[in-house]
């Protein structure tokens, strides 16, 4: 029996790839270690943010051959644990932007195994998953340089991948810093272009 409505799964059950391209519903989901997480639609915040940010980091990727990809883009993420074989696999992931440069790793479905450089952006829905989850996620599975931006506060999180662990490089940035690549040396944010300008109501969504 096909799957056309997310009511029909139990999420109280844990799933694999194989599943997951099975279904043939609307909402956006991501599977993290076989659950089933649901995802709220992005606030117009969020895509002004990712939408900078995609401008900015084009210039750097396009040089070294790279490619850049935005929402929705399956990412599936094969854990130490696991053999390669999208049958076994049971976390995928649509990083709000991701860069890869291992071109081999791209197929009609997605990206198979870790981006090189990995943001997301932080919104009331995905806070805790964001901060908790996805960074033990990417840094088991190899990304390389990790961006977690938080529009509430107006600032930047970077983590480098080093001997297997995530490490800050640096303090966390706010729109009065300049953000600079480890990845991409060439690759310089001014933060205060990427963040918009402050809304008048406090109580809209980020």
């Amino acid at each position: 029996m096909p799957i056309t409505s997310l009511s029909q799964l139990d999420l109280n059950k844990r799933y694999t790839y194989a599943d997951y391209i099975q279904w043939q519903f609307q909402e956006r989901v991501e599977l993290l270690k076989g659950w089933i997480l649901q995802m709220a639609a992005p606030s117009p915040k969020h895509q002004e943010i990712l939408g900078k940010l995609h401008i900015a980091l084009w210039p750097s990727t396009h040089k070294k051959s790279c490619k850049i990809y935005l929402a929705p883009f399956d990412v599936r993420l094969p854990l130490p644990e696991h053999r390669v074989t999208e049958d076994k696999i049971d976390t995928v992931v649509q990083p709000d932007l991701c860069i890869i440069c291992d071109l081999s790793k791209i197929n009609r479905r997605g990206c198979l195994g870790a981006p090189d450089l990995v943001i997301e952006i932080l919104s009331p829905s995905n806070a805790s998953r964001e901060m908790r989850d996805k960074y033990e996620l990417y840094e088991a599975a190899g990304v390389l340089e990790y961006w977690i931006v938080d529009p509430k506060r107006r600032s930047v999180l970077v983590y480098m991948l080093k001997e297997g662990r995530f490490t800050n490089t640096t303090h966390p940035l706010t729109e009065e810093d300049t953000l600079q690549s480890v990845l991409f040396p060439d690759l310089s944010i001014n933060l205060k272009d990427i963040f918009p300008e402050e809304e008048e109501s406090e109580e809209e969504a980020w």
